[in-house]
C-alpha cells in the first residue's frame, strides 16, 4: 500500500512538472523504467516475508532434490567405477591357448614357471604370480594324520601351487603369519598358506605355534592364513603350496594361469606384450584377457540410478513450481485494487505483467540459489560420512540455481497475464 501511494505521488509529481503531455502521448515507458519495475517487484516480494519463505521453500526443496540426487548418482557411479577399476580393470590373466577339433581341446603352449619374472618388466605391471591346481589323487588334507574308520570322511580342501607373488597379484591379504617367498620355492620347503575358509574347516586359527596340516601322511607347516582375495576367490577354500614344493612332491606340470595385477589403463599394453615376454618365438600359444575400456554393466547401473533420482527430483521441482504459481496467483487476487490504481495512473498491461513476472523469477532464483547450495552441502556431507569421494559437476549446480529462475518464469506467466487483463474501472470499484 505504501508503495502504491509512493508510486502515485511520483507520477503526480511528474504530472505537475509538465509530464502530462508525455503521458497523453502514451510514453509510459519513460515513466515506468526497468529500475522502477525491479524496485516495485522487490517491494512486492519483501512486503510479506513469511509468505516469501513458504513460497521459496517448495523451490528450495525441488532444486535441492535435483542437486542431491544427481550429485549422489554421480558419486555412486564414481564408487562403482572405482570398484570396477580396482578389480576388473586392473587385472590381466594369461593362459595357454587351446586348440583341437571334434570337441577335443588341448593346450597349445605351456607357461614357464619363471613367467612372473618375465612379465614383471612390462610397463604397468604391479605384481604377477603363477597358480596351478595340484592333483593329490586319493590323499586327504587333514589337520591330524589319523585314519579312524568310525569317523565319516569329509571333503578335503583343494590344493594349489603358486609362486611368491601370487597373493599380491590376486589382491589377497595375510590375516596372520606371513607368505612364502622365493627361498621357500627354491628349496621346496614343506610350508603352506591356508585360505580363511580352509583354515576354518581344518581348525587352524593361529600360526605362532607352527601348526601343521597333513597331505596324506606328509606334514606341511602352516606359515600364514590369507583372506580378502579379489581374484580367484576359490583360493580361500584351498591350501597353497610353493610351486617348487608341489613340483618336487607331486610332480606338478606347467602352471595353469598367470595372474597379473596392473595399473589402470595398462590392460591393452600388458595383454599385447605378456605373451611375447613368455615366448618371443611363438606368442600365439598364449591367450591374454585384458579389461575392456568401458563396462556396459557400469553404464547401465549409472543410467538406472540417474533415471530414478532425476524422476524424484523432477516431481519435487514440479511441486515447487506449482507453489510459486499458486502464491503468485493469490497475490494477484489480493492486489486487484493496487493493479487498478497503477493502470489508472498510466501503467500499461506490459508494466503490470512484467512486475509479476519479475517477482516470480526473483522468487524462483532465490529458491534455486538456496536449494543448489543446500544440495551441494548435503552431497559433500553424505560423501564424507560414507568415506566416498564427492563427484558433482559445478555446471550442474549453477544450472540448477538458474533452473529456479526458469521455474519462476513459467510459474508466474499465467498469474502475470491474469493481472495484466484486469481493467482499471472494474478493479477500482472494489477499492484498494
Amino acid at each position: 500500500m505504501r508503495a502504491t501511494r509512493a508510486l502515485a505521488h511520483r507520477w503526480r509529481g511528474r504530472r505537475d512538472r509538465g509530464d502530462r503531455p508525455r503521458l497523453l502521448r502514451g510514453r509510459a515507458r519513460d515513466r515506468f523504467s526497468a529500475r522502477d519495475l525491479f524496485a516495485e517487484a522487490a517491494h512486492g516480494i519483501g512486503a510479506r516475508p513469511g509468505r516469501l519463505v513458504l513460497t521459496i521453500l517448495g523451490t528450495v526443496l525441488g532444486i535441492a532434490s535435483v542437486v542431491i540426487t544427481v550429485g549422489l548418482a554421480q558419486t555412486a557411479a564414481g564408487q562403482i567405477t572405482r570398484q570396477f577399476d580396482a578389480v576388473a580393470a586392473t587385472q590381466v590373466v594369461v593362459k595357454p591357448a587351446t586348440s583341437g577339433s571334434g570337441g577335443q581341446e588341448r593346450a597349445a603352449g605351456a607357461i614357464p614357471w619363471d613367467g612372473a619374472e618375465r612379465v614383471a618388466q612390462i610397463h604397468g605391471v604391479i605384481d604377477a604370480g603363477l597358480v596351478a591346481p595340484v592333483g593329490i589323487g586319493d590323499l586327504k588334507v587333514t589337520a591330524v594324520p589319523v585314519n579312524d574308520p568310525s569317523v565319516a570322511p569329509q571333503s578335503s580342501p583343494q590344493v594349489f601351487a603358486g609362486t611368491a607373488g601370487l597373493l599380491e597379484a590376486v589382491r589377497g591379504r595375510i590375516v596372520t603369519g606371513r607368505s612364502f617367498d622365493t627361498g621357500h620355492d627354491a628349496r621346496a620347503d614343506r610350508v603352506v598358506l591356508l585360505g580363511e575358509r580352509a583354515a576354518e574347516r581344518l581348525g587352524v586359527n593361529r600360526v605362532d605355534s607352527q601348526p601343521s596340516i597333513f597331505i596324506g601322511e606328509d606334514s606341511y607347516t602352516v606359515i600364514g592364513i590369507f583372506a580378502d582375495v579379489k581374484r580367484r576367490t576359490d583360493l580361500l577354500d584351498g591350501v597353497v603350496l610353493p610351486a617348487g614344493t608341489a613340483r618336487q612332491d607331486f610332480a606338478l606340470g606347467p602352471p595353469d594361469e598367470l595372474q597379473i595385477h596392473i595399473t589402470t589403463g595398462a590392460g591393452p599394453l600388458v595383454a599385447r606384450q605378456a605373451p611375447v615376454a613368455l615366448d618371443p618365438t611363438d606368442p600365439d600359444v598364449f591367450e591374454a584377457s585384458a579389461p575392456a575400456n568401458g563396462s556396459a554393466l557400469q553404464r547401465n547401473v549409472q543410467a538406472d540410478i540417474n533415471a530414478i533420482f532425476l524422476a524424484l527430483g523432477g516431481i519435487a521441482l514440479l511441486v515447487g513450481g506449482l507453489g510459486i504459481a499458486n502464491v503468485t496467483l493469490l497475490s494477484v487476487m489480493e492486489r486487484v485494487g493496487e493493479i487498478g490504481l497503477r493502470r489508472a495512473l498510466g501503467a500499461t498491461k506490459r508494466d503490470i505483467a512484467g512486475q509479476f513476472v519479475v517477482e516470480s523469477v526473483v522468487i524462483g532464483l532465490l529458491g534455486g540459489l538456496v536449494g543448489a547450495s543446500l544440495g551441494v552441502f548435503t552431497v559433500v556431507i553424505v560423501s564424507v560420512v560414507q568415506e566416498w569421494t564427492p563427484i558433482l559437476d559445478i555446471r550442474m549446480a549453477i544450472g540448477s540455481a538458474l533452473l529456479g529462475g526458469v521455474i519462476g518464469l513459467l510459474a508466474g506467466t499465467y498469474p502475470a497475464l491474469k493481472a495484466a487483463a484486469i481493467e482499471p474501472i472494474a478493479a477500482l470499484r472494489g477499492g484498494i
